[in-house]
């Protein structure tokens, strides 16, 4: 673990890194068109199965990569080993639940919250709303969570 008293220094030609990878994903989304409303609706609808296909991928490399992470013994920009820390399942439940209301906030706005920002930034305003809805989401779980089951 990393010592609390000596936080590590980003610099900034990390940030830049971060924004333009950002940047980049953020076209990724649009052109592939996992952002599309209508591509969302077609996936809950069971009508198409590009958003499937996306997802698979996605949890496929995500599964890849930690496979890859933990076999080599990868190393962050500060040159601590990645860790993985295990999860705690408590039947499901939690998880159950918090995937439930997730879905139900994603078929309803058209959108989840990692592509929020570039609906917003490609001129669909109307996603302000779901993202101040998101952080508000995000503020009310940070003021309950003392008194949820963890």
């Amino acid at each position: 673990m990393v010592s609390k008293a000596t936080p590590p220094q980003i610099k900034p030609i990390h940030y830049l890194a971060y924004g333009f990878l950002g940047f980049i994903f953020g076209i990724t989304l649009i052109k592939s068109e996992v952002v599309s409303w209508f591509r969302i609706q077609e996936m809950f609808r069971l009508q198409a199965f590009h958003m499937y296909g996306v997802i698979g991928s996605a949890v496929l490399v995500a599964g890849i990569s930690l496979f890859l992470i933990k076999r080599f013994g990868a190393r962050d920009v500060h040159d601590r080993p990645v860790m993985v820390a295990p999860k705690e399942m408590n039947g499901g439940i939690n998880v159950s639940v918090g995937g439930l209301l997730f879905g139900f906030g994603w078929a309803l706005t058209g959108a989840c919250p990692g592509p929020l920002y570039a609906l917003i930034g490609s001129g669909f305003s109307v996603m302000i709303a779901s993202l101040l809805s998101a952080l508000l989401g995000t503020w009310v779980y940070g003021i309950l969570k003392p008194r949820l089951p963890h």
